[in-house]
């Protein structure tokens, strides 16, 4: 940083300049055992990945109070349920999740629907059932998120609006 005009130089003092140091370490390299080399990696129980996932968690709480549980269901399983979806969803657009991937992850399960069709509202008290106590049932959750067709994840909130109730078996995956 140069010295201010009012402060004392002496005449004889050589000028600092930048230097390079005497050594130069030798670049970084990904040779730890939990590095990653190239792409993500896929398989069973890894997941989809994603920028920002724990945003959904707040989206996610934000439907609470809209959801339509019937007798047997519990908020947590619903929304831990639709929550991998929803995160699936937005890693197939290489993005952080917004409203919309937890919108169509409810409507497709007729969440957001006062009266379901009655087989889609067994077949999600069965799926759903527990998925909120990931210790105990993580491969039930997975199997949740990967049953749904990335076709499904792939429309936009009003294609699966005029798609449901309809054809909620195609949705779904079931």
């Amino acid at each position: 940083m140069a010295a201010p005009k009012f402060a004392p130089v002496s005449p004889v003092d050589d000028a600092r300049s930048y230097a390079s140091p005497d050594v130069v370490p030798p670049s970084w390299k990904p040779d730890r055992p939990a590095d990653l080399t190239g792409f993500q990696p896929e398989g069973p129980r890894l997941g989809y990945q994603g920028p920002d996932q724990g945003f959904a968690l707040k989206i996610a709480n934000g439907f609470r109070d809209r959801l339509q549980l019937q007798p047997g269901e519990h908020a947590a399983d619903a929304i831990q349920g639709c929550l991998g979806i929803a995160l699936r969803r937005a890693s197939i657009f290489s993005r952080a999740p917004v409203v919309h991937d937890l919108t169509i992850a409810f409507t497709i399960w007729g969440l957001l629907d006062s009266d379901p069709p009655a087989e889609l509202r067994a077949a999600r008290v069965r799926l759903f059932e527990g998925v909120s106590n990931t210790l105990h049932h993580y491969d039930e959750a997975r199997e949740l998120v990967d049953m749904v067709p990335e076709a499904t994840l792939r429309m936009t909130p009003a294609q699966v609006n005029a798609a449901y109730p309809a054809r909620w078996k195609e949705l779904v995956g079931a």
